[in-house]
């Protein structure tokens, strides 16, 4: 398990956004899985840390099931991370999620990892059969029979949820003994002393408002983890392209179109040019030049005191080709900027 001494890493995140082409038609599902497989597999080739995959169930996201995919993506790479972004465990069973990444891990030679959240929609309750009545009890329930899976030994386990476990374990077992398992916190106290209870990693959602304002939920987790020295990291949206002008202008209607139509499924207003270009400038939106999102991560980088950053750099339909682009720019100039940034402040 990674701890705070080790150097900044560096990762990726999609839900697996339906695309569209030049023309703005849409891609399938299908093709767009497709993509997300070119996508990972050029993450590894320009020295990305952590490749990681959203569960979604509804037709505006192509990925519901992260560890097939990640699975053909074990086959053509080399080093990249092979993660989740997020697993819902609460509509799912721990024992087959284990399960299934431990085989991802023989697959991939021990790359593979999962981040546990709630995640933000609730379509999965409905199609697998749980009542969001018990919203509460399915995560908390299940995050801990997750946990103690790591073990991989014989378990005696109960719960309200499900049948007690009486000395079974889950197979395979790993070659090295155990999946890294990150916890996703979007922002309450509660979910980061959860996280902490069970020395997990924490993986901070920061997806709207000034990165810096999630501080106080790091230092608590420092002081709920004295002496544990475990990783935390920030998942947010972003996009590259050669100018800030540019990324801006290339990204505003496809983020426009994901972010409008969560927002009236939610009730929310929508998304004017002056929210997203406050959103870029100083909120939780990584979007501009390599030069300029390099200065913006290690701003936050600095500012919370993680060990690890993942961009999400799909936000709605953006054509392929874009997301390539912006993958290759993250790898090859602002990951080391990044780095050379943070470095010159040590010295």
């Amino acid at each position: 398990m990674p701890s705070v001494d080790d150097e900044l890493t560096f990762g990726l995140d999609t839900f697996g956004d339906i695309t569209v082409d030049a023309a703005g038609a849409p891609a399938t599902a299908a093709e767009v899985i497709r993509q997300v497989v070119a996508e990972g597999v050029r993450a590894d080739e320009v020295g990305v840390d952590h490749f990681s995959l959203g569960e979604h169930h509804r037709n505006d996201f192509a990925i519901s099931a992260p560890d097939v995919i990640l699975a053909a993506l074990a086959a053509r790479t080399q080093r990249i991370t092979l993660g989740t972004a997020v697993t819902v465990l609460s509509s799912d069973d721990p024992v087959r999620v284990y399960e299934r990444f431990a085989t991802l891990d023989a697959l991939s030679n021990g790359r593979a990892e999962i981040t546990a959240g709630r995640g933000s929609f609730i379509e999965s309750f409905p199609l697998f059969g749980h009542d969001l009545a018990d919203y509460e009890v399915l995560f908390e329930e299940k995050l801990d029979l997750l946990a103690a899976l790591r073990s991989e030994g014989p378990l005696n386990w109960s719960g309200t949820t499900r049948a007690p476990l009486t000395g079974q374990r889950a197979f395979p077992t790993t070659e090295r003994g155990g999946i890294p398992v990150w916890v996703a916190v979007g922002g309450t106290p509660a979910s980061v002393v959860r996280a902490a209870r069970y020395r997990l990693p924490l993986m901070l959602a920061i997806i709207g408002g000034p990165p810096a304002r999630f501080r106080p939920f790091v230092d608590l987790y420092r002081a709920e983890t004295p002496g544990a020295e475990l990783p935390v990291g920030v998942h947010s949206p972003g996009f590259i392209a050669a100018t800030d002008s540019e990324a801006r202008d290339l990204l505003f209607p496809y983020f426009k179109h994901n972010r409008d139509r969560i927002g009236r499924e939610r009730g929310w207003p929508p998304v004017s040019r002056a929210d997203f270009e406050a959103e870029a400038d100083g909120g939780a939106l990584f979007v501009g030049s390599p030069e300029t999102v390099a200065d913006r991560i290690a701003a936050a980088v600095t500012a919370l005191g993680i060990q690890r950053f993942d961009l999400k750099y799909a936000s709605g339909p953006m054509p392929h080709e874009h997301l390539l682009r912006t993958i290759e720019l993250y790898g090859t100039e602002v990951i080391p900027r990044v780095r050379s940034l943070l470095a010159a402040t040590r010295v």
